[in-house]
């Protein structure tokens, strides 16, 4: 395991394509594309519970009753906390020793409709905090069990699961053979775009799955800094304010009352400039058209409840002319303490290079700083627009083929995301045409959907006996 794992990310220099795909085709020799369906957990298997107690030292001690309260709701829900649970299992498991920068959280609600800096909905990975190179297959993994999941909690049958996984996978590994035979430049151009998905739809989805899918690319595009400013700010003394909604949204006024707003307002003037300079020109003086109006801390998702995670109000040309920023605190991968550390000091930056890298558009507005935090701890954080046209997947109003389309369309854009990084030669000649790596993961993602599920009672338990403290909250 530990050769593959020291594997480069890159091609061998002087490698012709040829030898590139011998050397994927080699690989199977050591780990047959069968042997991903192996999940075994051992008999001194972490707690894992443990783990997320682990997590939780380093974060807002009040907001982690929120986190597991969100995580008890379901095994869904538990699975998309669970990240660090399952970067420590995937380390057992079998590694063709072929790496590629890696989401590191590629559940099937990481895949969702964003907006291009020029105006194209785009379909794509979304989140990148986990993100590291390491073994390709794990991100496939976590897709595949995602899905055996999310089609439990709808009550599909085994064979309509497997259906559905099977086809992500194979899309997965079709993409990456049409990718191993494309220019570099194709490559890195490619990308999934409205016009695709309607194109999908139309040939895969019923009336009403069309339907569903033209509503959702419509409403994406209503999901702006417009949406967000009506929804999150108030007017007090004909200014914009950020409206107060405990715990989940604390302006920093009130978080720190004794501290003058005029003081807090100039050190996050600091922190804008200097995070500006991790931006191109251009929009460094896009960024420097703006002023601060207001800060206030939110409470995201479900695996960062507990971060560190700002949002910042700056207003353009006037007071109707807002920019919303997130700066969200970057930690140490979950990833790092299996495939190595990260290359970057700031974890930060770690987090958007991984992304730039990954995904085929990111936000104008995507940089980093470190900063000294409110209780003098130094962390890092990556910020970008905090809504830029949002549409995300409803799984629990998914039918089995509409999960199956969902599926096959995670399947291909994760494996662009993977050809822009790695090897895709060589990951294409380990896959290989016929489906035995794509039948492998059905088996993997059962076995682990199992796992999860008594993960997540073990939650329940803790939260039952007292070990941990949940609070309900509104969903995520």
């Amino acid at each position: 395991m530990a050769e593959h794992l020291a594997a480069s990310l890159r091609t061998v220099p002087g490698e012709t394509p040829a030898e590139r795909v011998a050397r994927g085709k080699a690989a199977r020799r050591d780990v047959p594309r069968s042997s991903h369906a192996e999940y075994r957990p051992s008999a001194t298997r972490f707690d894992p519970v443990d783990v997320l107690e682990s997590q939780s030292a380093t974060r807002v001690p009040e907001l982690v009753p929120i986190r597991y309260g969100r995580m008890t709701e379901s095994p869904f829900r538990f699975y998309r906390g669970a990240a660090a649970i399952m970067a420590a299992d995937l380390a057992g498991t079998p590694s063709s020793g072929i790496r590629a920068q890696l989401c590191g959280d590629a559940h099937m609600l990481n895949f969702r409709l964003l907006a291009s800096p020029e105006r194209r909905l785009l379909f794509d990975i979304n989140d990148f905090d986990e993100t590291l190179p390491g073994p390709w297959e794990w991100d496939v993994k976590r897709l595949a069990a995602s899905l055996v999941i999310a089609g439990r909690a709808n009550d599909f049958t085994d064979a309509e699961r497997a259906d559905i996984v099977q086809t992500t996978v194979r899309s997965y590994r079709e993409a990456m053979i049409r990718f191993a035979g494309m220019r570099n430049l194709d490559v890195w151009y490619a990308r999934i775009d409205e016009d695709r998905l309607q194109a999908v739809s139309g040939e895969e989805l019923a009336k009403r799955g069309r339907k569903r899918l033209t509503r959702a690319m419509a409403k994406a595009k209503t999901r702006d800094g417009l949406q967000v400013f009506d929804k999150l700010t108030e007017r007090v003394d004909g200014q914009a304010r950020i409206a107060a909604d405990p715990p989940l949204l604390v302006p920093l006024a009130d978080l720190l009352p004794d501290v003058e707003r005029s003081v807090l307002e100039g050190e996050f003037r600091q922190l804008i400039e200097r995070y500006g300079r991790t931006l191109a020109s251009d929009r460094r003086t896009l960024l420097a058209d703006h002023r601060l109006a207001d800060v206030a801390r939110k409470v995201v998702g479900v695996g960062s409840v507990g971060t560190r995670c700002w949002i910042i109000l700056l207003l353009g040309r006037d007071g109707e002319d807002p920019l919303f920023l997130q700066a969200k605190e970057a930690d140490t991968s979950v990833l790092a303490a299996h495939v190595g550390a990260s290359e970057y000091e700031n974890q930060g930056e770690r987090v958007v290079s991984g992304q730039r890298l990954m995904q085929a558009a990111s936000d104008i507005f995507l940089g980093w700083e470190r900063v000294d935090g409110i209780d003098g701890r130094r962390r890092d954080f990556y910020v970008r627009q905090l809504r830029d046209w949002k549409g995300i997947a409803e799984p629990e109003l998914m039918v089995p083929d509409g999960m199956r389309v969902f599926g096959e369309i995670c399947g291909s854009t994760l494996a662009r995301a993977h050809a822009r990084s790695g090897d895709r030669i060589a990951i294409a000649g380990y896959l290989g045409q016929s489906d035995a790596f794509d039948r492998a993961l059905v088996t993997f993602a059962e076995s682990y959907a199992d796992q999860n599920e008594r993960d997540h009672q073990a939650l329940v338990a803790a939260v039952r006996d007292g070990r941990v403290t949940a609070a309900a909250t509104e969903p995520a």
